[in-house]
């Protein structure tokens, strides 16, 4: 179990949407939180809804730009002192056939989805580390992760790549006291329809624009979709429980099922195996992380029903 009360929580694209609902419920269970967002206006709103006075510290931060991370962090370190829990979260969207996406697409896409992480992970990983005083760090994929469509090809597998990277890195990290998670939320409240607000002029060449104006002009969904707060109140359980998957929405049930039972049955199980391979490479065949996680899914399911 994680206590997150009196730790500092630095969480990106922290000043709406997902981000702000995961730190509500971080401040709401007495964690220091550190709001790191490209939109100035989006920060000045999320500091006045959280309205946590000294414990809340809002920095306008682009999470591609290594050097302002870096700078970020020192930031937050010199208010709080430690940081003990990292949310990758800022993300963008963008969907439409993949021959019509273009470099410029998987750039921009990519460079916020996976490399936004990579650079949290790089700039944020060490300082937890060298306190010793353990951590978390939550990154936010997708259940377009787990449950992968057509239509959104850039978007699933950058997210498939964050949600294996807390997998890895789960098995490493855990002996040295510090958890991962991979967040694969369903459809919530969000701003993410609107990231290309944020997309820089140097990589504006897409092959989506006909499609974006299609999406935008569907209509309003949203009051299918789960609110801020709620999923905020799904990863504060996710961190205290040491959660390795956090996921939100039942609905997507059966296409984790049928996920697992294709591969499962894509195995070539009808050829011998090389009782040596097996043996030397031992590591590659099952990541204990996961199997633990099978444990303690079923653990906590039996509690909820009790």
């Amino acid at each position: 179990m994680t206590d997150v009360a009196g730790k500092t929580s630095f969480v990106t694209g922290g000043a709406s949407g997902i981000g702000l609902g995961i730190a509500k419920a971080l401040l709401g269970a007495g964690s220091n939180v550190v709001i790191a967002d490209i939109r100035d206006d989006h920060l000045a709103e999320a500091v006045a809804e959280l309205d946590g006075g000294e414990r809340v510290l809002a920095l306008k931060l682009d999470i591609t730009d290594r050097a302002a991370y870096a700078k970020a962090a020192d930031t937050a370190e010199a208010k709080f002192g430690k940081l003990h829990i990292l949310v990758n979260n800022a993300g963008v969207g963008l969907g439409g056939p993949t021959e019509l996406a273009t470099y410029a697409d998987w750039d921009w896409v990519n460079g916020v989805n996976v490399n936004g992480v990579i650079n949290g992970i790089v700039t944020i990983l060490p300082r937890i580390l060298s306190h010793g005083d353990g951590g978390h760090i939550v990154s936010t994929a997708s259940m377009g992760a787990l449950v992968p469509v057509g239509g959104s090809t850039i978007y699933c597998a950058g997210k498939a790549y964050v949600a294996s990277m807390m997998e890895c890195m789960r098995t490493e990290l855990e002996p040295k006291g510090v958890i991962t998670a991979a967040f694969c939320p369903g459809a919530v409240q969000t701003n993410i329809a609107k990231s290309g607000e944020t997309r820089p002029a140097e990589l504006s060449d897409s092959g989506y624009a006909a499609t974006d104006r299609r999406r935008q002009s569907a209509g309003d969904l949203s009051h299918l979709f789960q609110t801020k707060e709620e999923v905020g109140q799904r990863v504060l359980r996710g961190i205290e429980n040491n959660e390795l998957y956090i996921l939100t929405h039942s609905e997507f049930l059966e296409g984790v099922r049928e996920r697992g039972e294709a591969t499962t049955l894509a195995v070539q199980d009808h050829l011998p195996e090389n009782a040596e391979y097996k043996s030397i490479f031992a590591m590659l065949f099952r990541n204990p992380a996961i199997t633990e996680e099978i444990e303690r899914q079923k653990r906590l399911k039996a509690e909820r029903k009790a």
